[in-house]
């Protein structure tokens, strides 16, 4: 896993703040990376929205776009790593919605399935879903510790002249 206090010391250095936007991790990613003395110097925030009514009222994903793809999915991802850029002032934001379990939701969209979007100010936003087995607990775990490794992924060699790492999915 990349290290938050990594991820913490490359956004310093590229002069970039970070802003998450969780629905099933509930801040779990935040956490890790507030876990880092020192991480109020890049760490904007993070917005929790767990219900379709936080995601619109927080992040202005439209309820449109959620009736239409559904709180779990590549565009409800990429809406609220959207959000949150332009709600905060952050440069660089990262996303996660998904389903941790036990149950479904009723959407067809198998438990552990997990949507991670990442964006840039001014620049592209991308997601991609991940597919976890285990505890509702380990979904979560496993879905915060990737969106810190898309985080860091996407802060490899950032800075105001360098676009960001368009691989940061390992695709």
């Amino acid at each position: 896993m990349i290290d938050p206090k990594g991820i913490i010391c490359r956004a310093e250095t590229a002069g970039l703040k970070i802003v998450t936007a969780e629905s099933c991790t509930a801040g779990l990613a935040a956490d890790l990376l507030a876990s880092v003395p020192g991480a109020s110097r890049v760490f904007w925030g993070g917005f929790i929205c767990y219900t379709p009514e936080a995601k619109t009222l927080m992040l202005g994903v439209e309820e449109a776009l959620l009736a239409k793809y559904g709180l779990v999915s590549r565009e409800t991802a990429m809406a609220m790593a959207g959000g949150a850029l332009e709600r905060s002032g952050a440069d660089v934001a990262v996303s996660v919605t998904g389903l941790a379990g036990p149950d479904g939701d009723g959407s067809g969209v198998p438990v552990g399935t997990v949507w991670i979007g990442a964006a840039r100010r001014n620049g592209e936003c991308k997601a991609r879903a991940y597919h976890y087995t285990g505890s509702r607990q380990s979904v979560r775990s496993a879905a915060a510790r990737e969106a810190i490794e898309v985080l860091g992924r996407l802060l490899i060699g950032c800075s105001d002249k360098i676009p960001i790492d368009t691989n940061f999915f390992n695709e």
